[in-house]
């Protein structure tokens, strides 16, 4: 987040944008601060902001909390007071790092597919949920709940992800086993009469994350609900190398949104200056884009991003082992994107 705010900071001189930050507490931080996951304080700013670029907000500390006051919390209570329900996460292979994917170079190489996961809906936050019964005999239950209007703005957002893209959008659910998934699919069948530029097809999801491994370049657009793409967007992170590459966005009608990195909190490096800062980079790109309209600022700082990679510069996490990299710190990565935008 500090090599992030050094990058915002040159662009909004750079540009002009004339942006007024502002710094909140939210997970573990808060937690520390005020006993909440996410004060009441933040919330009320978040919703009069433009956009929210979010920080890792879990670790160790806080895991033996009730589940209502542990940090992931305030992660879904600010995607709910925000109406967040479309999370944007592409998953964008640089030629350089090719060879830090697990996977083969050539099943790789090129990679560059959206995943569109509805947010704020389904398992994570459907109700009746909860642990009864007696020790020994408890049971714990979560509920999976779709409403067709839901289904259908998350499906208008994958629609038009697909159209400004390759024109293929592959919906994933469970139909087979599962009735909220039966209607998912229902609603996407009728959206996509409305988009008949766009070649629809449907996946399983168990299937959909064989086929992540073996042929992910078969995806241009895929779209799911909130527990199948938190899985699968996590799979798809790693066929780029590191997790430490990739952005995420989340929006709402009004493309107000919440921009984040996808990868966690990292408690086991923290302190270490050997964290890789270009995913929360990249977010500030996505935000720039998508919330804040500014398409020149957006472009340059991805290409920086582009242009340190092409020079060497590696963290820990994306060596590939070639001759010529550079190993560097999380503060001199920062750095290396600041001197790439002068």
């Amino acid at each position: 987040m500090r090599e992030a705010g050094r990058v915002l900071d040159r662009v909004n001189d750079r540009y002009s944008l004339g942006l007024k930050i502002e710094t909140h507490l939210i997970g573990g931080a808060a937690i520390d601060a005020t006993g909440e996951p996410l004060p009441a304080e933040t919330l009320a700013e978040a919703k009069q902001s433009e956009a929210v670029i979010l920080g890792a907000v879990g670790g160790p500390k806080w895991d033996s909390l009730s589940m209502d006051k542990r940090p992931e919390k305030g992660l879904l209570k600010i995607r709910a007071g925000m109406d967040l329900f479309a999370n944007l996460r592409p998953a964008m292979l640089y030629p350089e790092l090719a060879s830090a994917s697990t996977l083969k170079e050539h099943v790789v190489s090129g990679l560059d597919l959206l995943i569109v996961r509805e947010l704020i809906g389904g398992i994570y936050f459907g109700e009746p949920r909860g642990i009864e019964g007696e020790p020994g005999q408890r049971v714990g239950f979560n509920t999976d709940r779709y409403s067709e209007s839901e289904i259908e703005r998350i499906g208008r957002i994958a629609f038009e992800a697909a159209m400004a893209r390759d024109k293929r959008l592959c919906s994933v659910d469970k139909a087979n086993v599962l009735e909220v998934t039966v209607l998912w699919r229902e609603v996407m069948e009728r959206l996509g009469t409305e988009y008949p530029e766009v070649e629809l097809s449907h996946m399983y999801v168990d299937n959909a994350a064989m086929q992540l491994v073996r042929q992910p370049k078969q995806f241009d657009v895929m779209v799911t609900g909130n527990l199948f793409g938190d899985i699968l967007s996590d799979a798809a992170a790693m066929l780029t190398g590191s997790i430490g590459m990739l952005p995420s966005a989340s929006l709402n009608r009004q493309k107000q949104g919440l921009y984040e990195p996808c990868h966690g909190s990292a408690p086991d490096i923290a302190g270490q200056d050997i964290a890789n800062p270009l995913a929360t980079i990249l977010s500030l790109s996505m935000m720039l884009l998508h919330s804040l309209n500014t398409p020149k600022a957006a472009a340059a700082i991805e290409e920086s991003v582009k242009n340190v990679l092409a020079s060497g510069y590696r963290t820990k996490d994306i060596v590939t082992g070639a001759s010529g990299e550079k190993i560097v710190g999380c503060k001199a990565m920062g750095e290396a994107v600041l001197d790439a935008l002068n």
